[in-house]
């Protein structure tokens, strides 16, 4: 009786943990006031997710960049300024989402370029609007660039100006 119950028990627990899993949830969003380019989505395999319109996945997002493709960006961005995107709902402290500018080369500094949690982590975001801004990467080691949000189901918007 006690084994079965066990038993029992853990098939629950991993039924509901299963569907918390399930239930992740993120949006990226675009904001372009640039009034010319393509505001580009790409998933870390290469894959074009968005191409201006509004992406959702259920699940995480990891490792995606965008970028306004303005005719002179290559494929990954490069020669653009460039946002790296990771959203995940956190599973242990500091394990959530992450999302920075990037301007170490082959990028740089294209347009004005942000981007802004929506939800329980706003306002937190990061604007760069020169190729010498203090709010991204110009090397590997830039780290503090970084904007974490540690709340469940974090969603974003990247905006061009």
């Amino acid at each position: 009786m006690f084994s079965t119950l066990k038993c029992a028990l853990f098939t629950a627990v991993l039924a509901v943990a299963a569907g918390q899993a399930l239930a992740e949830s993120h949006t990226v969003t675009f904001d372009n006031r640039c009034g010319r380019g393509t505001p580009t989505l790409i998933s870390q395999t290469g894959q074009v997710l968005s191409t201006g319109g509004g992406y959702t996945i259920n699940g995480p997002l990891r490792g995606a960049i965008a970028y306004l493709q303005t005719g002179s960006c290559g494929f990954n961005g490069d020669g653009c300024t460039l946002v790296e995107i990771t959203l995940v709902n956190p599973t242990t402290a500091g394990s959530g989402s992450s999302v920075d500018l990037s301007l170490i080369p082959p990028h740089s500094f294209s347009v004005t370029t942000g981007f802004g949690y929506v939800g329980a982590c706003a306002p937190a975001g990061a604007d760069c609007n020169n190729a010498n801004c203090n709010t991204a990467f110009h090397q590997p080691s830039d780290t503090f660039v970084q904007v974490a949000c540690q709340q469940n189901d974090a969603n974003l918007v990247v905006s061009f100006i």
